[in-house]
């Protein structure tokens, strides 16, 4: 009998009708919570996917967004079912065919393995399939760009000069090919891994103390290890490929060595590889592993010693001896590819045998050059266009200033150009309220515009359009700007017909309020018209307010993703797009009877890395430069070594629209995804003449050429290789001088040693026939001499013509000159350090910074005529206070070692030619006053003339103390600093008086430091053109 009680025997199954307290049920509490988490979690993904689609709905984009993910989903599915079933299988196919008992086959080690692992078997192979399975998918579906561009690829019509393939064999299929064995090699290891693990923990195959491995296992493991060897072959055959697109220490593409040693190693090492998996299939039914064995190692050992020694070898014995004659056919291809790729093969390079010398009337024969030199920096004048053009601190001019050309009266002018936008920080804190910030404050309104080449006589810009409502020579357009740079997060707007507007359209002090209201009717963003929409923006905004807002109503729009770079990115994932935006108002349909159109213009780029023989260029290091330092954020910054502007995108700044325009007729990258997203991209005969008169050549892809250009100027291999005549970007020069040590904290413009910007400027090249709106860089000698003498000039084309549909015959065309060595023209660095030494030029300047003010001098252009090169540089005063701003006061001219320095162009290239340079110079423009101002106007000339006045007079007092200080003379040296108060007293109170005229004053001392004028006696104070 038992010592222990056993229990009465109980039916393992519940009776009939019973109740089966053991099993767990859900009260009514968890249930509802349950059902409430699911709902809540549909809702929260349709704030995310639905509101996306409501978004491409409104933008007629929805097969952008739904081909993305559509082939995101396919190939995630595919790559998640192969991988997780391959995976599974081979977990469980070395499960079934373990060992049936493995007592005294297994350690006890292993046997402690089973045990543990049996209980989770099952979930732990799941779990392990599953997740490697998600993993892969994933990195499948990231790829669905290189797939979509294999299945429609479009042919380039050029083959490299290797292989004789076709330039989209590198471009779309190899991209193809790689994603193929790397994800089919990747699963392979994955299932020969777990098909080892599997069989060693269950017996089937042992280590020690001799290697064993039952049939099943065998074939298992010799299968996949068969398909690692045939996938690794695979890679070996496609690296013979790669060899023409790889980076090299200097030249990219395939050299002498990698052609006679590289290339047939990877040849000889994926026949290697092919063999081995033979031989593994081979052991996998005959059981003996000893030649596949041996096999890897001879792999292990080719790979070393065929795929790395011997390469390195020929390198070292063959080609570094005759490095130049051996490398010469390779460093051509490079030449040619490159050339091809970033669409510099049409370059014309001119020997350019550069005048030195400054003679009367040498500028006579230039009138179309001279007539157009920009005076007006868009980085310096931003700031003195926000301080007088603002109008109320809700708006900014953020995005700065951008340069183009407009048909004013009848003459084609340079103009700057800046959109008036919405800059919600300048709302005091209580009118920060979520009303004001969503549903009131909406929009920027209008433009600022003035001539580039003209200003006012009190070197404040001439406008010919300003102001809030918008007067001037533009014409009617709409002026709300709803989308820009800077445009607020999102609004909401819109209202029933026959509603009170709610939006803030524009401040008018002669209406009740002051200001006038005005009701979004475009069709600028998805509705918020009814709770399910409301409910899902408040989600996707966090904000209840959405939902509750009186302001919301069935009319109601929310506007978001309004910065113009960001709608085209997303409308368009395969353009590589300009740092920036710039505006243009056009007429979009060629109607003069329709109002005129405020839009955004970007350019678009397609890219690839997969050029043959091209050489890579980083876009990120490319397009930084003194004035864009950091990189913009849909510039990739992955190397790429093709580039094209196939597409100009429009975006309307009133309804957000966005316009694809196929520019590049001929690029095949774009035609694949033209294939690929059919009807997206709009032909180029959409294209209306005023808007095509407003395109340009993209700054970006002219700084990457430009920086191509330092060493394929050279096209000769020979002397490419040779490296003697590389070049540099000249370093920027147009610095802030200032005497306080704060001026980086008081509005002043410095910079570190970086490149020079590129320059728009209306100019005419000495092989042009007539002057054309251009992109100009320049070159100074490369190396370690840093010598600052001019190489080289760099100009393109940018006019693109005004006729509908059509590009101008000459657009695009690339402009080299070539300086020779043998005559020293000074480059921007020297022409800089030439103002500095000069006595005149420094003892104003230094006048200027006694008078706690700073200089600013603006962007150094450069210009080919005379018959050598001119350099014009605009010189803005600023004071130090936080209301001040730059006015232009002087300009720096020179040619040759000949400089000039006056309050006007004219005066200063007249100082540097002989006392006349028979320039043709612009029109004063800003002579003309408004209405009613022509008093205003005189006094301020009259006050102008005793400021130059009084601060010549100060100049020369100080001279005057200097030299009675070098002789001793202290009686000369007190009645010198006399008359230097003297003059400085007069120079206050006239410039006070010319603040009080033109309506701009912030506290005398700050109106002197923004207004003071470097003159000469009887200088006149008419900044014609300057």
């Amino acid at each position: 009998m038992s010592a222990f009680p056993m229990p009465e025997p109980q039916s393992m199954k519940p009776q009939r009708g019973g109740n089966n307290t053991d099993r767990p049920r859900l009260g009514p509490m968890s249930l509802t919570l349950l059902i409430l988490l699911g709902i809540g979690a549909i809702i929260y993904a349709a704030s995310v996917v639905w509101t996306e689609i409501l978004w491409f709905r409104q933008m007629h984009s929805v097969r952008i967004v739904l081909t993305q993910w559509i082939a995101h989903a396919g190939l995630f599915v595919i790559g998640f079912l192969v991988a997780t079933g391959l995976i599974l299988w081979s977990l469980n196919y070395g499960y079934k065919h373990r060992e049936a008992s493995t007592r005294g086959q297994a350690s006890a080690t292993l046997r402690e393995y089973q045990k543990a692992l049996d209980p989770v078997r099952r979930i732990a192979f799941w779990v392990v399939a599953l997740f490697l399975g998600f993993t892969n998918g994933v990195n499948l579906a990231n790829d669905w760009q290189t797939v979509l561009q294999f299945v429609n690829q479009t042919p380039f019509g050029k083959t490299d000069p290797q292989f004789g393939f076709d330039i989209a064999f590198f471009v779309f299929t190899m991209p193809m090919l790689k994603l193929v064995v790397g994800f089919l090699l990747k699963i392979s290891i994955l299932c020969l891994i777990a098909a080892f693990v599997v069989s060693y923990v269950y017996g089937t195959v042992r280590l020690l103390p001799r290697p064993h491995a039952s049939k099943p296992a065998r074939l298992q493991t010799g299968v996949f290890a068969a398909l690692v060897s045939f996938f690794i072959g695979a890679n070996y055959w496609l690296g013979r490929y790669d060899l023409l697109t790889q980076d090299g220490a200097n030249i990219d593409g395939a050299l002498y060595s990698d052609i006679h040693a590289t290339l047939p190693a990877h040849s000889i090492l994926a026949v290697i590889s092919f063999l081995i998996a033979l031989l593994f299939l081979v052991a996998a039914f005959r059981g003996s592993w000893r030649l596949p064995t041996i096999g890897v190692a001879v792999t292990v050992i080719s790979a070393v010693i065929i795929g790395g020694a011997y390469p390195a070898l020929i390198q070292q014995f063959r080609v570094t001896p005759n490095e130049r004659a051996l490398e010469s056919e390779y460093i051509q291809h490079n030449i040619d590819a490159t050339l091809a790729a970033y669409g510099l093969d049409d370059l014309e390079y001119t020997n350019y045998d550069a005048a030195t010398s400054a003679q009367p009337g040498q500028l006579r024969e230039d009138s179309e050059s001279t007539s157009q030199i920009r005076l007006l920096d868009p980085q310096v004048i931003t700031k003195t266009v926000q301080q007088l053009q603002q109008s109320r601190p809700y708006y900014g001019f953020d995005s700065g200033m951008s340069v183009d050309r407009y048909t004013v009266g009848d003459e084609r002018r340079d103009t700057v150009i800046a959109v008036r936008e919405m800059n919600l920080a300048g709302l005091s804190a209580e009118q920060q309220t979520w009303v004001n910030t969503h549903t009131v404050y909406t929009h920027g309104y209008g433009v600022v515009a003035a001539y580039g080449n003209s200003l006012n006589s009190d070197g404040l810009p001439s406008y010919w359009e300003q102001s809030v409502p918008s007067v001037g020579e533009m014409g009617d357009y709409e002026e709300r700007v709803y989308f820009s740079p800077n445009a607020p997060y999102y609004s909401i707007v819109g209202a029933p017909e026959g509603s009170d507007p709610q939006e803030l359209d524009y401040p008018d002090d002669n209406v009740q309020g002051g200001q006038v209201a005005t009701t979004f009717t475009g069709d600028g963003g998805p509705s918020v018209g009814n709770v399910w929409n409301k409910l899902l923006y408040s989600i996707k905004f966090g904000s209840t307010d959405i939902f509750f807002s009186s302001q919301t109503n069935s009319a109601s729009q929310i506007l978001y993703n309004r910065d113009p770079l960001d709608r085209v990115a997303k409308v368009a994932p395969f353009l590589t797009l300009e740092q920036e935006a710039y505006p243009a108002v056009v007429d979009m349909d060629g109607d003069p009877s329709t109002e005129k159109r405020l839009v955004w213009i970007v350019d678009a780029y397609t890219t690839t890395d997969s050029y043959p023989y091209s050489q890579h260029q980083s876009l990120s290091n490319s397009t930084v430069d003194s004035r864009s330092s950091q990189v913009g954020e849909y510039v990739r910054s992955e190397t790429i070594n093709y580039m094209r502007n196939s597409v100009k995108a429009v975006v309307d700044a009133y309804d957000g629209s966005v316009h694809l325009y196929q520019w590049d007729q001929e690029d095949p990258i774009l035609s694949t995804w033209m294939k690929i997203y059919p009807g997206r991209v709009e032909p180029l005969s959409g294209i209306s003449g005023d808007l095509m008169s407003h395109m340009r050549y993209p700054e970006d892809m002219f700084k990457v050429q430009r920086e191509l250009l330092t060493s394929y100027h050279v096209t000769n291999a020979s002397d490419f290789y040779a490296g003697g005549d590389r070049w540099r970007l000249a370093e920027e020069t147009s610095t802030a001088v200032s005497a306080s040590a704060n001026a980086s904290q008081s509005g002043g413009i410095s910079s570190g040693v970086t490149a020079q910007p590129a320059y728009y400027l209306t100019m005419q090249m000495p092989t042009q026939e007539t002057a054309e709106f251009s992109l100009t860089s320049v070159f100074v000698p490369g190396g370690e001499s840093k010598r600052e003498a001019m190489a080289g000039f760099l100009a393109v084309d940018s006019e693109t013509g005004n006729e509908a549909g059509k590009i101008r015959d000459g657009y695009g065309k690339l402009r080299l000159l070539a300086l020779p060595s043998s005559t020293t023209v000074p480059g921007p660095g020297q022409v800089q350090n030439a103002y500095d030494s000069n006595e005149t030029i420094a003892r104003q300047l230094n006048l200027l910074n006694q008078a706690d003010s700073q200089v600013i001098r603006g962007n150094l252009l450069t210009l080919p005529v005379g018959g050598g090169l001119l350099y014009v540089q605009p010189v803005y005063v600023q004071g130090t206070g936080s209301a001040s701003y730059p006015v232009l006061r002087s300009v720096l001219t020179a040619f040759g070692n000949q400089v000039g320095f006056a309050p006007t162009l004219e005066e200063s290239l007249d100082q540097t030619f002989g006392g006349d340079s028979a320039a043709a110079v612009a029109n004063n423009a800003g002579g003309e006053t408004a209405e009613g101002d022509d008093t205003s106007n005189t006094v301020t000339q009259t006050a102008q003339q005793r400021l130059n006045q009084a601060l010549t007079d100060a100049s020369a007092a100080m001279q005057a103390g200097q030299t009675a200080l070098s002789s001793g003379d202290w009686s000369a040296y007190g009645e010198s600093q006399k008359k230097l108060n003297d003059a400085l007293a007069r120079a206050l109170a006239a410039q006070e008086e010319l603040g009080q005229s033109t309506g701009v004053t912030s506290g005398s001392t700050d109106t002197l430091q923004s207004g003071s004028t470097l003159g000469s006696p009887g200088a006149d104070a008419t900044q014609s053109n300057g």
